[in-house]
């Protein structure tokens, strides 16, 4: 059995939602901003396929497919206290969105786009394909079928068989969509709007195959790293006082998985991290067991480093 939450039973999974839609840059920014202005609302439809259409000015399947990406990359949330379909922001979609103090609140900047990523392929349970495929897909190079028979051969040993083949290969087909846009005419609208396809995480090797690009992520921000790094631990293991190498590196759900970053690419940004962190973290080389060890008792909570990775935003505030 894999690894990680993927592999054990009674994790949900999800296969649909995106209505084959990958992510644009303005469905984030659109959706905070209605579920905002619907936090009183007594009776929310803010996704509502008929008021939607109007809301958004996009057709039916668009507005579930800006709800879908909202709750996917954790910009979002359901609000059971108001009731059955209630919504409401979340501490990280208020970091990023607000109008008064987010970060980036039309997502100019790409640290955003590093950001939601990590936020989307750490989500089994609202972007199964994309977590799969990051954390648990070891083949240099792959294609379709390569992601979608593992995953329906996984559903069936899991006894989730409400996700359908034809569900699967749509789902996968949407993933690859998302991080290499189309060739040839149609395809402009894609190349335009596909968001996460600017961090070079993924190329196409011929018309039916694609590859990961392992290795340094220069256009990575120390504070995403950080805010990765914390979370990752965070979830595995809080009670932990050391991480090592190893496990950053090749455990599911890892920032060297997610962000495909190799071994080498990994210790270079390990070995300066006390400075990158303030001194939150320090690298540790003893016996020969490298590893990362926090300085407090406690994990220092990882949304502390996001603002380090958006200096122009930051000196303006100030």
């Amino acid at each position: 059995m894999l690894r990680g939450p993927l592999g054990q039973p009674g994790v949900k999974t999800r296969f649909a939602g995106h209505e084959t839609f990958p992510l644009r840059r303005l469905w984030l920014r659109k959706a905070y901003d209605a579920v905002c202005e619907d936090a009183a609302a007594p009776v929310p439809n803010t996704f509502d396929k008929d008021e939607g259409i109007i809301r958004f000015g996009v057709g039916k399947n668009m507005v579930a497919a800006i709800k879908h990406w909202a709750l996917a990359c954790r910009i979002i949330e359901e609000d059971p206290e108001r009731g059955v379909g209630a919504l409401k922001a979340t501490p990280f979609g208020d970091l990023i969105f607000d109008r008064d103090s987010g970060l980036d609140p039309f997502m100019e900047s790409l640290a955003t786009t590093w950001l939601l990523h990590w936020q989307i392929a750490s989500n089994f349970e609202r972007a199964t394909t994309w977590y799969y495929a990051f954390n648990h897909l070891n083949a240099h190079g792959f294609d379709r079928d390569g992601i979608a028979e593992p995953i329906r051969l996984l559903c069936a040993q899991l006894d989730r068989s409400r996700a359908s083949s034809t569900t699967i290969k749509r789902d996968v087909e949407c993933f690859i969509r998302s991080y290499v846009a189309k060739v040839g005419a149609g395809a402009v609208d894609d190349q335009v709007e596909t968001v996460l396809g600017e961090l070079g995480l993924m190329r196409e090797v011929s018309s039916r195959s694609f590859a990961f690009r392992h290795g340094p992520k220069p256009g990575l921000p120390d504070g995403i790293f950080l805010f990765a790094l914390a979370d990752f631990w965070a979830r595995r293991a809080p009670e932990q006082a050391t991480l090592a190498i190893d496990t950053l590196a090749y455990e599911p759900g890892s920032p060297g998985r997610i962000f495909k970053l190799d071994e080498d690419a990994l210790i270079d940004r390990l070995v300066d991290i006390e400075r990158a962190a303030k001194g939150a973290f320090l690298w540790t080389d003893s016996a020969g067991v490298r590893a990362i060890a926090r300085r407090g008792e406690s994990l220092p909570d990882p949304a502390s480093f996001i603002a380090s990775a958006y200096p122009h935003t930051k000196a303006l505030a100030a």
